[in-house]
């Protein structure tokens, strides 16, 4: 059965990958324009897509609470 909080955790699993994707087109972005290291853009998109990833951990472990009447 999926809960609310799975729901919630897919969603925020499909925007980390947006999140990488961004990611990833500043790296080529960086390339192209012929910048060496690894772009601040891309690091905070990386921790930010962790951070994503981790609420959708998290969310995912927990157990929906039984309706209240």
């Amino acid at each position: 059965m999926n809960s609310r909080y799975d729901d919630v955790a897919d969603r925020l699993s499909s925007l980390a990958e947006e999140i990488a994707d961004l990611a990833i087109d500043s790296i080529r972005q960086a390339l192209r324009s012929g910048v060496s290291g690894r772009p601040a853009a891309e690091r905070t998109l990386t921790q930010a897509r962790r951070a994503v990833e981790k609420a959708a951990h998290l969310l995912r472990g927990i157990d929906e609470p039984e309706d209240v009447d």
